[in-house]
């Protein structure tokens, strides 16, 4: 959705006095925006895979996602006065980057936005219920049915990316991260970092983890990670020039 509109997402916390009045403050304002924004929340507590890939150090805090991509907004509070300002700021770089979509909620008279094909649809139903299975299975079903579609390629390389990071928020991350530094050839432990880094914004760190995996090692780790970084490549997005470096740096150290 992300690649249509910006994605706002509101981190919150029962313990934090102000994060009711900052999601009523969001809901509020992204409504005003009519269907030009998109606004979802979440409690860090219950969720707390997402606090570590948007990085939060205090809530409630605002992150934005634009074409995968997180934005920061702010953290600890802000007036509605200074939402605005934010949002609109976020509007103009989404315009700069094509993103300039609506989700409804328009003027009367504008177009409804066409509708999901039917399993880009279950899939889309299926991540909303927290099915992350369920959403691969239905992309990988178009993708039989429609090799070259690529926005299916795209969606089941983000739900195979979000499904692996339920298993390694908090402590387990940290360890990972550990492990990898210590262990720079163990296949498992650098894939899982840069999964880490490619939630937590971190592009660039990610692909050339695992490009320089791939320059290290031989036989079938190295297929493993190679496939793996053309995923990630469909989840930063094909035009972005983080995957055009990464793409070339792969292509010195395969030839």
């Amino acid at each position: 959705m992300s690649a249509q509109v910006p994605v706002v997402f509101a981190l919150w916390a029962a313990y934090s006095p102000e994060s009711a009045g900052v999601l009523d403050a969001l809901e509020r304002i992204v409504q005003s925006y009519a269907g030009r924004l998109v606004l979802g929340a979440a409690d860090i507590d219950a969720f707390p895979q997402l606090a570590q890939a948007f990085q939060v150090q205090a809530v409630p805090t605002a992150v934005a996602v634009l074409k995968g991509q997180p934005v920061p907004l702010f953290q600890g509070g802000a007036d509605e006065e200074q939402i605005r300002a934010l949002l609109d700021e976020l509007l103009k770089v989404a315009a700069a980057n094509g993103v300039s979509g609506n989700v409804g909620g328009g003027s009367p008279g504008e177009p409804a936005p066409a509708p999901l094909p039917p399993l880009h649809q279950k899939a889309f139903d299926a991540i909303e219920a927290g099915d992350f299975a369920a959403a691969a299975a239905a992309y990988r079903q178009a993708l039989t049915e429609m090799p070259a579609d690529a926005e299916a390629k795209a969606g089941l390389a983000q739900v195979e990316l979000m499904d692996r990071l339920q298993k390694l928020s908090g402590p387990d991350g940290d360890a990972l991260r550990q492990l990898a530094a210590d262990e720079p050839d163990n296949l498992t432990a650098q894939l899982g970092v840069a999964d880490l880094d490619i939630a937590g914004g971190h592009v660039e760190d990610a692909l050339n983890r695992v490009v320089g995996f791939i320059g290290r090692n031989f036989g079938p780790e190295r297929e493993t990670a190679r496939i793996r970084l053309l995923e990630l490549f469909d989840v930063v997005g094909a035009t972005d020039e983080r995957v055009a470096k990464a793409r070339q740096a792969l292509a010195r150290v395969l030839f």
